[in-house]
C-alpha cells in the first residue's frame, strides 16, 4: 500500500511541471515570436504481477499449463522527461512600421550580444543610436556582411531578404519588386537578411528576451539556400503561437489531475492508518 503513495506523488509532480509551462505559456501570449511548450511526461517501467503461494510455490491453475499465471500490470508513475518547444507559425499583425519584420514559416533572423550569435523569431526590430537596426535590448540584426546600418524612411527590405537604400519607394515592398528599370537609377543594394536554420530545432534552448541559443542536440546553424528561404514581410510582427483558450483549458485539466492524485495519497493514508490501529492490533 505504501507503493501508491510514491506513486501518487510523482502524478502530482507532474502536474506541477505541466502547470509551469502552462502559465508561462499564458504570460507570454502578448509577446511577438513566442513559442509555446508542452511539458513531456514518461512512466516508469511497469511491473508483471504473477501470482504464487505465500511460500514462493508456483501454484498450477486448473487447465493452466503455465506455473506463474499473470494477474495483471501495475503502473510505477511518472518522470518528467523534457520541456518541448512547439515551432508552429504564428499569426502576422500589421503594424505599417517599416522596422517591424516576420519570417513566414521555418527559419531565424540572427542577433549579435556579448555571449555571441542568437537566433530570434521578435522582429520588432527599431533604428539603433548609431544607425543599425536592433533588437529593443540593442543587440544588432545580421545580414550577410554584418550588422545593417539604414536611416529611417531610407530603405525597404523585399520578400527575398533584400535590403535596399535609397528606395524611391522606401517601406513598400511590394512597389519595388514592380519598380522600372528606370527607377531604380537611386536604388542600391545594401546587403541580405541572414536568415538561418537548425538541423533539429527542438532542441534549441531558450535564452530569454525572446532569443534562442544551439546546443549540442539542435547542432550548428546553418544559412537557408536563397530559393529556399522564408518570405520576410516588412511591416509585419509574428504573434505568439499561444491559443489563450487551449491553456486555459488545460490548466483546469493540470487541477484536476493534481486535485485527484491529492485525494488518492489521503485515501491511502487513511487505509494505512486503519491497517495500523485496528487490523494490526494484539488482541
Amino acid at each position: 500500500m505504501e507503493r501508491g503513495l510514491f506513486i501518487s506523488a510523482t502524478g502530482m509532480t507532474a502536474q506541477q511541471w505541466r502547470m509551469d509551462a502552462v502559465a508561462n505559456n499564458l504570460a507570454n501570449v502578448d509577446l511577438n515570436g513566442y513559442k509555446r511548450d508542452e511539458a513531456i511526461h514518461k512512466a516508469f517501467p511497469e511491473l508483471l504481477i504473477r501470482r504464487t503461494n505465500d511460500d514462493g510455490v508456483y501454484r498450477f491453475p486448473f487447465g493452466s499449463a503455465d506455473t506463474s499465471p499473470i494477474v495483471g500490470k501495475l503502473g510505477m508513475g511518472v518522470e518528467q522527461n523534457e520541456y518541448y518547444t512547439v515551432f508552429t507559425q504564428g499569426a502576422l499583425k500589421q503594424t505599417s512600421n517599416p522596422f517591424d519584420l516576420a519570417l513566414e514559416n521555418k527559419g531565424f533572423f540572427v542577433v549579435r550580444t556579448p555571449e555571441g550569435d542568437r537566433y530570434t523569431r521578435n522582429g520588432a526590430f527599431v533604428l539603433g543610436k548609431e544607425g543599425f537596426i536592433e533588437t529593443n535590448d540593442g543587440y544588432p540584426v545580421l545580414g550577410e556582411n554584418g550588422p545593417i546600418q539604414v536611416k529611417e524612411n531610407n530603405f525597404t527590405i523585399d520578400q527575398k531578404d533584400r535590403v535596399w537604400i535609397n528606395a524611391q519607394y522606401a517601406g513598400d515592398p511590394h512597389r519595388l519588386v514592380s519598380m522600372e528599370e528606370n527607377e531604380w537609377k537611386n536604388t542600391q543594394l545594401l546587403d541580405t537578411l541572414k536568415v538561418v536554420n537548425f538541423p533539429r530545432t527542438r532542441f534549441l534552448a531558450k535564452q530569454g528576451d525572446s532569443l534562442w541559443r544551439e546546443t549540442s542536440h539542435s547542432g550548428k546553424a546553418f544559412d537557408i539556400p536563397l530559393n529556399q528561404r522564408p518570405k520576410v514581410e516588412q511591416g509585419f510582427v509574428e504573434g505568439s503561437n499561444v491559443n489563450p483558450v487551449r491553456e486555459m483549458v488545460q490548466m483546469i485539466e493540470v487541477n484536476r489531475a493534481y486535485e485527484t492524485n491529492a485525494k488518492m495519497i489521503q485515501t491511502t493514508d487513511n487505509l494505512m492508518g486503519k491497517l495500523i490501529n485496528e487490523a494490526a492490533v494484539y488482541r
